[in-house]
């Protein structure tokens, strides 16, 4: 992540002191493009930064969940997934898509 445009924004949070959460569907998107763009080595370090966050699984209910804000947000099945597992722990949610803007508790990192 270190040489993509956004990388010194988003350290703040990655490297920074408080808790992080990320949804297991994050794994698959973080690994896909970076070795689309870059390398299959830059996606499994990358993927082996992310080990420090808890990362939560995909389950029954959380599906659910996701499909409520997909429907009340408009937004795609994998960011419905995201935005859903910020909600249930709480947790604000930090990305580069705009598709998150005005949605509560996201910041969307430009």
């Amino acid at each position: 992540m270190a040489n993509r445009p956004k990388a010194r924004r988003f350290a703040t949070y990655l490297e920074g002191r408080e808790a992080l959460l990320i949804s297991a569907i994050e794994i698959y998107e973080v690994y896909k493009v970076i070795r689309r763009d870059l390398s299959e080595e830059r996606a499994i370090e990358a993927i082996s930064a992310l080990r420090r966050a808890t990362i939560a699984p995909v389950d029954e209910a959380l599906a659910l969940e996701a499909a409520d804000v997909s429907l009340a947000h408009g937004l795609a099945m994998a960011d419905s997934l995201v935005y859903a597992t910020a909600r249930r722990f709480g947790a604000t949610l930090v990305t580069g898509d705009t598709d998150f803007e005005g949605l509560p508790d996201a910041v969307v990192v430009r």
